[in-house]
């Protein structure tokens, strides 16, 4: 199969994708080493490693460039978190199908609101045509931030959400924000299949599962918590004069081996 087919196949109710979100070549090398089936970038993690705020427009280019390296590096397969699209949805999905990715994450709000559904699904169209003229099948998870931005009738509004999005060639929908069970199961009966994002005290995968996901990410959490690692390393250095913070580093001959060029 080629990779989007391993993509699409690794969406299974019961037996979800997991994806830990990377953000640079090192930490999706290791992410795919310690055993990821597929590595998805997170806007937020490639923003900050290039030193501006998520949201903030990072632009095609970079993201595609940052895609690139990173498809090049892993042999798993890859999807690209693109935010809104960048204002060109044609050009960005195109950029980043060309630099590697077989799978796209796309939102459906700007500037802090949603877009009508009926303009987000045109979207979602030119996406899945950008695709198809290149030949890739590629998975397209539709985010909506119906829950993020706490929406009156969150269920029912993404579930108007699902139908527009399935119509307009949409692959699953992702729900951030959204850790209610029963809530996700019922998505999980809608139109398409549901991408859910999980951190800390949130429901375990296997939960996850049994409400019908059949896929659950990271997002942004993995990078945060690196960046954690050298905020606290850096405070106890200055402060205690100790090193204890960085103890379960990833050693060095490691990273040296991964890094390697056909490692």
């Amino acid at each position: 199969m080629s990779k989007a087919e391993i993509l699409a196949s690794l969406h299974k109710k019961g037996d979800p994708l997991l994806l830990p979100n990377a953000w640079d070549v090192a930490s999706a090398i290791v992410v795919a080493d310690a055993g990821a089936k597929a590595v998805a970038t997170t806007s937020a993690g490639v923003a900050w490693s290039l030193g501006v705020p998520d949201g903030a427009d990072l632009g095609t280019e970079r993201v595609a460039a940052v895609v690139e390296r990173i498809a090049a590096a892993v042999d798993v397969p890859v999807t690209a978190d693109i935010e809104s699209g960048y204002g060109d949805i044609d050009a960005t999905v195109t950029a980043v199908l060309q630099a590697g990715a077989v799978g796209v994450n796309i939102e459906d709000a700007a500037g802090g609101a949603l877009l009508d559904p009926s303009e987000q699904a045109e979207r979602l169209a030119a996406a899945r045509a950008a695709a198809d003229r290149l030949g890739i099948p590629a998975w397209i998870n539709a985010r909506t931030d119906v829950f993020l931005l706490g929406t009156d009738n969150g269920v029912q509004e993404a579930l108007k959400r699902s139908e527009a999005y399935a119509a307009a060639g949409a692959s699953s929908l992702f729900v951030p924000g959204l850790i209610d069970l029963a809530a996700i199961a019922e998505l999980a009966a809608g139109p398409l299949p549901i991408a859910v994002m999980a951190w800390a005290g949130a429901p375990s995968v296997a939960e996850f599962a049994a409400a019908g996901a059949v896929r659950v990410s990271l997002g942004s959490a993995i990078a945060q918590a690196a960046y954690a690692v050298a905020a606290r390393s850096t405070a106890e250095l200055l402060s205690s004069g100790t090193y204890d913070t960085t103890a379960d580093a990833l050693p060095y001959g490691d990273l040296q081996r991964l890094t390697q060029p056909g490692a």
